[in-house]
């Protein structure tokens, strides 16, 4: 059993390598099934036994960032600590803040562990645990490096507008820029449609999905993914891999006679909205890290009496380029997606996406997912490239 449990934990630790968040072979899992198994040795293993045991959890994952976000959670964690304090939707709906660890210890690990999913050491990594597996703890690291990456950019943006940059923001933002992983620029050719039969549909909702982890376009563990065939909708799973979707969708009937929606993204209702606006069938939503960025750029923001809330109440008609930016939050309530996208998307006969302030992009295709992420590279594309020239810089490495 623990070769197994050994296993698991290397597939996961493999997994953010893969994803780019850490550097092959540098992050470690510890993961308790009869007893604890390591997924490689390491130095820092009575720490994660420790952690194990003080959390009562089934594994502790490390994870040293790879650059660039290890420049930039080191800045951030030696700006900002106790905690940094990430303003995009995700972090604000489920992490709150990302603690600092003050020391190397048990202790001081377990008591920033203890009230939150994941934490950043310093000079090691980010620290995260999973209650039953380490899928768990993958998915917060994903988010703590995601949330500090739209952090330190948005930041040094405001900073910059303001005249605020000192010379050690300066420094780090040249290094993470020399570190950006380049823009996605061909997009891959994805099956045709409209297709007719189930089989057909998931393999190519499989396909797009991998395609968009593979273009960067989203961590694997965010976004979703739906097709609407015949008033039935496909979509991914809550949760569920967009790099590993086989097995992981639903058929939810759009007439509400079925409940197999249980278990289907979060974003269902969002979905099913969509699904309803114009007979477009195929639905792409990631988390581009520039679009993010530039959704919550905004140069009112410090005098706005609703600053603490636009993300999900802003009164403001607004644009990256072309690209509506809608407030928005998950759900049916008067302020979820369901209500700020379909007009945002339906406008001018049928945009191609849609920016949510401080989460994502939604972008949709009549048959199939082709044009849904060609769109969905493209504003990702047009966004960074808004940066850089918000900036004054002519490239991107200052």
């Amino acid at each position: 059993m623990a070769d197994l449990t050994a296993a698991l934990a290397r597939r996961f630790a493999e997994k953010l390598a893969a994803a780019g968040l850490t550097d092959p072979g540098a992050a470690v899992a510890a993961c308790l099934d009869d007893r604890l198994a390591f997924s490689r040795p390491s130095p820092h293993e009575e720490l994660l036994a420790g952690l194990v045991d003080r959390l009562g959890v089934g594994c502790v994952l490390l994870a040293p960032p790879a650059q660039p976000h290890r420049t930039i959670l080191e800045f951030l964690a030696g700006r900002e600590a106790p905690a940094i304090r990430p303003r995009d939707c995700e972090t604000r709906t489920f992490f709150h803040d990302i603690p600092v660890i003050a020391e190397p210890t048990v202790e001081a690990a377990a008591a920033a562990l203890s009230r939150r999913k994941g934490a950043y050491l310093p000079g090691v990594g980010i620290l995260a645990h999973g209650a039953l597996s380490p899928e768990q703890a993958f998915v917060t690291v994903s988010s703590v490096a995601f949330a500090g990456f739209v952090k330190f950019f948005a930041d040094f943006l405001a900073a910059s507008r303001a005249g605020t940059v000192d010379a050690a923001y300066g420094a780090a933002f040249a290094a993470a820029c020399r570190n950006l992983p380049p823009p996605p620029t061909v997009v891959p050719h994805l099956a045709r449609g409209p297709f007719t039969d189930r089989d057909t549909m998931l393999a190519a909702m499989a396909q797009a999905g991998r395609a968009t982890v593979e273009l960067g376009l989203v961590d694997s563990v965010f976004g979703n993914i739906s097709y609407n065939l015949d008033g039935v909708l496909a979509i991914s799973q809550t949760g569920a891999a967009l790099d590993d979707l086989p097995g992981a969708m639903d058929l939810v009937p759009l007439d509400g006679s079925s409940c197999a929606g249980l278990t289907a993204s979060s974003e269902l209702a969002a979905h099913a909205a969509l699904a309803a606006l114009d007979g477009r069938q195929a639905i792409l939503h990631g988390h581009p890290r520039f679009a993010v960025i530039m959704s919550m750029d905004c140069e009112d923001l410090a005098t706005c009496p609703r600053r603490e809330r636009c993300h999900v109440d802003c009164a403001r008609e607004r644009y990256a380029g072309a690209t509506p930016i809608v407030p928005g939050e998950v759900g049916c309530g008067p302020r979820g997606l369901v209500h700020t996208m379909p007009p945002a998307l339906a406008a001018d006969g049928g945009r191609s996406g849609v920016i949510v302030c401080g989460h994502g992009v939604f972008t949709m295709g009549a048959h199939d997912f082709g044009d849904a992420l060609a769109a969905l590279c493209a504003i990702e594309t047009s966004c960074r490239a808004r940066y850089f020239a918000a900036l004054g810089i002519p490239t991107e490495t200052p």
